[in-house]
């Protein structure tokens, strides 16, 4: 395994001005045809949120595009304000408990081989909203076998009880994005924290040894390579199997400013240190999110889902 790298602080009074000009490596897809519509339909019948929308995902026409979304639970409201995120922030209303069902239904109705659940965060509540990933979990799994189930949770501030709470209900991958380094975290999501996303990932395979864990970076917000690489390499000693790193894209002039673009090039050095570490899977690309070829990658790495394709 490759040394740990040093890492500097950053200072944000140094952070310079956003680059003016996206660079032609950053072009985003827009086709609204063909399943784009129809995934369209049944979201809104089911009057669901998708973080592909309340994100402004650049890959949302591709992936719908495709039949696939990532589904948004436990309403639109979070009650923490990532300066990079374009998700609402404040008070939520409570919690919807047939929501479950609902996207259960849609992903059926969908006939999907892989989905994609997130959330918003649930602060006020103690559990951060397990219960409603977990009945989705069991649900889906009912009314769709064979369909792999993705979660994307919240840190439940590093309670291990919340997070029994899903993992006894057997998703397929358990997915945390830690978003930065921990330098910026102060900067990019002050409300979280850097060792509560360590015990979340950690945990998941102490609960679970044989699901995949996976993990997510955004790129372009001030830290430095050697910073990048440093958190890689916390995520694989956290046994990490799936890693995601991505150009961070700003939603408004209101967010995080970004600081750089990250060439092509440098993207495939990021992937390439990340797989000398040992990571079963590496997406590595200005485009990629965290459900970027999310289906490509269980059936790839989960014997469950080998032997069925």
């Amino acid at each position: 395994m490759a040394n740990t790298p040093t890492r500097d602080r950053v200072d944000p009074k140094k952070i310079e001005t956003q680059p003016k000009r996206r660079p032609p490596w950053i072009r985003v897809k827009m086709d609204l045809n063909g399943n784009y519509q129809e995934v369209n339909r049944i979201l809104k019948g089911e009057s669901l949120h998708t973080v592909c929308e309340e994100a402004m995902c650049p890959n949302m026409s591709e992936c719908w595009g495709a039949g696939t979304a990532t589904f948004l639970l436990l309403g639109d409201v979070c009650t923490r304000s990532c300066t990079f995120c374009d998700i609402k922030h404040g008070k939520p209303g409570l919690l919807d408990w047939d929501e479950p069902e609902r996207t259960a239904r849609s992903i059926q109705k969908m006939d999907l081989k892989h989905a994609v659940v997130t959330s918003v965060n649930r602060d006020e509540r103690r559990d951060g909203g397990a219960p409603i990933f977990a009945m989705l979990i069991r649900r889906a799994h009912e009314l769709q076998p064979g369909c792999s189930i993705e979660v994307l949770i919240p840190d439940f501030k590093g309670s291990v009880e919340a997070l029994k709470i899903v993992m006894d209900a057997k998703p397929d991958v358990l997915n945390h994005n830690i978003e930065t380094v921990p330098e910026l975290f102060p900067e990019i999501q002050p409300q979280s924290n850097y060792q509560a996303s360590q015990a979340t990932l950690v945990n998941a395979k102490k609960l679970d040894p044989d699901v995949l864990t996976k993990s997510g970076l955004m790129v372009g917000l001030g830290e430095t390579m050697e910073q990048v690489k440093g958190s890689i390499h916390d995520l694989r000693t956290w046994n990490v199997d799936i890693l995601t790193i991505g150009q961070y894209l700003q939603p408004s002039r209101q967010h995080y400013p970004i600081i750089r673009y990250y060439h092509p090039d440098e993207f495939e050095e990021l992937k390439e240190y990340a797989l000398s570490l040992g990571f079963q899977w590496v997406e590595s690309a200005p485009l990629v999110r965290s459900s970027y070829h999310a289906g490509e990658q269980v059936r790839a790495l989960s014997s469950r889902f080998q032997i069925q394709k």
